[in-house]
């Protein structure tokens, strides 16, 4: 992970974010809202009674809509919208919010959004153009907005920083109109955040499908005992999945009667570990053992709207209205 150099003051973070040097600043976001019904659910459960604090919505997905109703019902949830331009369920698909034939740039040669494997990232990122990209990601905001809910911050699924540097600035812009904090974690990225006054992870970013699944907990306990001042990002993905997900087929394609399942969905382990970490009275008990602050996309949006004027400085355009 990268790590930050501290200034004077202490963590870049904590002197923007109002938190004396020496603070554990951790900020837990749930990944992956709307993927499905149990994924939903546990995020729900995973922030208003475990120790996550945010999340972040993918809008294309089939059960956004379940997503929005949860969240128009515990208003207190603060929430991202988790920008997608690629999808990894070949039984679940889901595409673009704008008509095909608008972003014919981000869709594989059977029209579907690319996988997100080393291929399909490349490809993603060799035929992309940006006005397509600023089109769906416009959608997927909107989306959201036309809902009546008020996001926090803008991430991406499967895309580093959103695999492009001009992807990356754009978004920036995007944040900057729309009023949203954005999900930076790879230099030169942050370095040049950092230096226009943002508060930005100062230790790096977790994702949690890279930890262990053998003896998770103990893994997680280890990571919390050795977090150093400054913010660190841990991305979660919570579901209360027992097994693979059913083969959904998709419409198009002749099927049998005989019921399958995914045999390469592996992923729901990954995410029902975390669950089952997340909502623990252990994880509680470590926050408070080694004083421990979990932080949410709301802090970080407020101090990010503090400074929409230095977000995006090349821009001639002012900032606009959050919609």
């Amino acid at each position: 992970m990268p790590t930050a150099v501290a200034t004077p003051d202490g963590p870049h973070a904590n002197r923007l974010l109002g938190h004396p040097p020496e603070a554990r600043l951790l900020l837990i976001n749930c990944d992956d809202l709307g993927l499905d019904e149990s994924v939903n659910l546990a995020v729900v459960e995973a922030v208003r009674q475990g120790i996550a604090a945010s999340c972040s919505l993918m809008t294309p997905c089939h059960a956004a809509p379940h997503a929005l109703r949860l969240l128009r019902r515990h208003p207190e949830i603060p929430f991202g919208i988790h920008l997608t331009l690629v999808c990894e369920a070949p039984h679940l698909r889901w595409g673009p919010l704008t008509a095909r034939d608008r972003v014919p740039s981000l869709l594989d040669p059977t029209g579907e959004f690319h996988a997100p494997t080393p291929a399909g990232r490349a490809a993603l990122a060799a035929n992309a153009q940006l006005d397509h990209v600023e089109r769906e990601f416009r959608a997927q905001i909107d989306a959201v907005a036309a809902s009546g809910l008020s996001p926090t911050h803008l991430d991406f699924h499967c895309l580093a920083d959103g695999g492009r540097e001009d992807v990356l600035d754009l978004t920036l812009a995007l944040g900057a109109e729309y009023g949203l904090a954005v999900r930076v974690w790879l230099p030169p990225a942050l370095d040049r955040l950092r230096g226009r006054g943002l508060p930005v992870v100062d230790h790096g970013f977790l994702d949690s499908f890279a930890i262990p699944l053998e003896d998770k907990p103990a893994h997680y306990a280890r990571l919390l005992a050795a977090l150093p001042p400054g913010l660190t990002e841990w991305a979660v993905h919570p579901s209360l999945a027992t097994g693979p997900a059913p083969h959904i087929p998709d419409p198009r394609i002749p099927t049998t009667d005989t019921p399958t399942t995914n045999p390469a969905d592996d992923g729901w382990r990954v995410r029902r570990t975390d669950y089952e970490f997340l909502v623990s009275p252990e994880a509680h008990r470590l926050l408070a053992e080694h004083a421990i602050t979990v932080l949410g996309y709301r802090a970080l949006q407020e101090a990010w709207q503090a400074a929409r004027g230095r977000v995006t400085p090349r821009d001639p355009r002012p900032p606009g209205v959050p919609r």
